[in-house]
């Protein structure tokens, strides 16, 4: 009982060591910082943005930053700073979609593999065996073809090649915490599964599936812009980073700012998720913490 309170405790996040490991750690707390102000402009986009994201407006096409237009315009003449920010929330909403969706699968899957064993195990590990058989760029491009070129579509496809990450991540977890004393001793009193993934296998399995989450972040809002880029994601008139630079390259030569500021925004989007991703991995790594 003992055992189990104590193993319960650890698995709770520690906040007070949370701050102390973002004074110790500038670039996570830069990356944090970068995180919080993408957010925030995102979710305020209205507020921030200057001009509607579709108005067109013909006798401004293709004009330059100005204080009319921070970021200048398109070819249609509709604002590229509003479009951006409007924007922002298409790519990250895809960032965590793709990264609740894939987490939640296989964290249900890689722990019922781990609790269950047998043939369940042997199936669900085979499967994830396929899709890991086959590069991940290829297959990602495969599905989103297969699907129809949407948004929607390209982040269904990027989730289904990223399952297979978190069911091994989890399964690994489950695999060990089911021989602990506790599980052993839940099992002796008659515990049933859903009680043991419940409270042992789950709690256990949360700091590796948030580092593993935080990490895919930024590398999924670039494979959504890079599917948009090449005509597998967003759509026109649909505001999209990945699409403006896709757009944007037919200009890039004269009008350098069309797909400058979007592929700067992604630029600065991924890398503020990765600072923050490596961070938070450090600070949930138990070897690192005991040091």
């Amino acid at each position: 009982m003992a055992e189990a309170q104590s193993t319960a405790k650890r698995s709770r996040f520690d906040f007070g060591y949370f701050g102390y490991q973002l004074k110790r750690s500038p670039l996570t707390m830069v990356g944090l910082i970068m995180v919080v102000l993408v957010l925030i402009v995102v979710i305020f986009a209205p507020v921030f943005a200057t001009h509607d994201p579709n108005a067109i407006d013909l006798r401004a096409r293709l004009a330059p930053p100005s204080m009319a237009h921070f970021f200048g315009t398109d070819e249609v003449g509709r604002d590229i700073y509003s479009r951006i920010l409007f924007g922002g929330r298409q790519s990250i909403a895809v960032g965590f979609f793709v990264v609740f969706l894939a987490g939640l699968t296989g964290t249900v899957l890689g722990a019922l593999s781990g609790l269950i064993g047998g043939r369940t195990d042997t199936v669900i590990m085979r499967l994830m065996d396929v899709v890991l058989s086959v590069p991940s760029l290829a297959l990602i491009l495969a599905l989103a073809a297969a699907l129809g070129p949407s948004l929607v579509n390209a982040a269904l496809a990027i989730a289904i090649v990223r399952i297979p990450f978190y069911v091994r991540l989890v399964r690994g977890q489950a695999l060990i915490v089911r021989e602990m004393a506790y599980v052993k001793a839940a099992h002796t009193f008659r515990a049933g599964r859903l009680h043991i993934l419940r409270w042992h296998i789950l709690p256990n399995t949360l700091s590796p599936v948030i580092v593993q989450g935080t990490l895919d972040l930024g590398s999924t809002i670039l494979l959504a812009s890079a599917l948009s880029f090449i005509g597998l994601g967003a759509q026109q008139p649909t505001a999209e980073w990945g699409a403006m630079v896709a757009t944007g390259r037919n200009y890039i030569l004269d009008q350098w700012w069309y797909s400058g500021f979007p592929g700067f925004a992604i630029l600065f989007t991924a890398t503020g998720f990765n600072l923050f991703g490596d961070g938070v991995r450090d600070m949930l790594d138990p070897r690192q913490k005991a040091r």
